[in-house]
Order: C-alpha cells, then structure tokens, then sequence
C-alpha cells in the first residue's frame, strides 16, 4: 500500500472513530445530572404542574439544570395548549429563585431541531429577556427581575412563518 493511501485510510479510520465515540458518547454522567427528587416544585404550583412534574421527572430535572442553581419549579405547560401531555411538541417551564428572579424554558419535545421563540417581560413590559434561534434542545434560558404576573410569548415550527407552537399568555409566573 502506498504512503499516501495508508495516510488517506489512515486519517479516514481516525475520522470514523471519533464520529463513533462522539455519537455513543453521553452528554452527561448520570452522577452529573440531577435525580428528579432534587427539583424543588413550589407550593403555589398548580396540581396540573405537580402531575406533570411528577410523570416526567427526566424532563422537569433536566429543564431545572439550565436556569442554575436554587431555582424553584413554578409552571409546567404541555404546548400546543390542550395537547395531552405524552403528546406534546414542547413544554414551556418557569422557575422562580429565592433572589427575586424569574427563568422560563421551552424545552423542545419535536425530536429534531425546529424555530424556538421564548420571550418574559416584567409584568409592565418591560425588561424583556428573548431567546429565537433553530434549537434541538430548549429556547433559554431567559431571566426576568419582578416576576410576578410576567407575560410570556412561546413559539416553535419549521420556521419563523410557518408555526405550529404560537403561545402567549398575560403570566408564566404565579401572579400573588
């Protein structure tokens, strides 16, 4: 064989054992990830939220990581509205901290990268924190100081037009 191929073949089975490694690879440890017993769901959580929390613990454990530290679990929404919830497309959460702040995820439960639109606002609409972008993951963080009633605007499809997600409500967070 020559140098030169050996080189080519060489580099090519290199090549392939990486892809190999980076596809089996897990993204986290499970000693990495917290245990669903480890989310905190607040008390002014509505019963729907503490159903959804408990049904799917992965999901809720998962979503309570990004925001950080010391959050709270608030709402959990199954989207499209209505949607039973083993059928939803994406899951709009909120978590409030013990500092005043407010973080809201749009977990993507569609299985492939699609448009995410995630929007909070202080309860005058202001202060806004927005995240867009094609996401195969969640939309989010976003944060928001005076949480309380903040309005919020969920979206999620193909694209920016072409939407099958197009949630806004006047409160993400528990309004007392």
């Amino acid at each position: 064989m020559s140098r030169i191929l050996r080189s080519t073949v060489g580099a090519a089975l290199a090549s392939a054992a990486a892809a190999v490694l980076t596809l089996t690879a897990p993204q986290a440890s499970a000693a990495e990830r917290p245990a669903a017993t480890d989310v905190k769901v607040s008390p002014r959580a509505s019963a729907e939220t503490k159903a959804f929390a408990k049904a799917n613990p992965g999901p809720t454990a998962a979503a309570a990581t990004v925001c950080g530290t010391g959050y709270t679990l608030d709402r959990a929404i199954p989207l499209p509205e209505g949607t039973d919830p083993s059928m939803r497309l994406a899951t709009l959460f909120s978590y409030t901290n013990g500092s005043g702040k407010g973080c809201a995820i749009l977990d993507n439960n569609y299985g492939a990268s699609q448009y995410m639109y995630l929007k909070v606002c202080k309860m005058d609409g202001t202060g806004c924190d927005t995240d867009s972008g094609n996401f195969s993951q969640y939309a989010g963080p976003v944060y928001v100081s005076a949480f309380v009633c903040a309005p919020v605007t969920a979206k999620m499809g193909k694209t920016s037009s072409s939407l099958y997600i197009n949630y806004k409500s006047d409160y993400v967070f528990a309004c007392n």
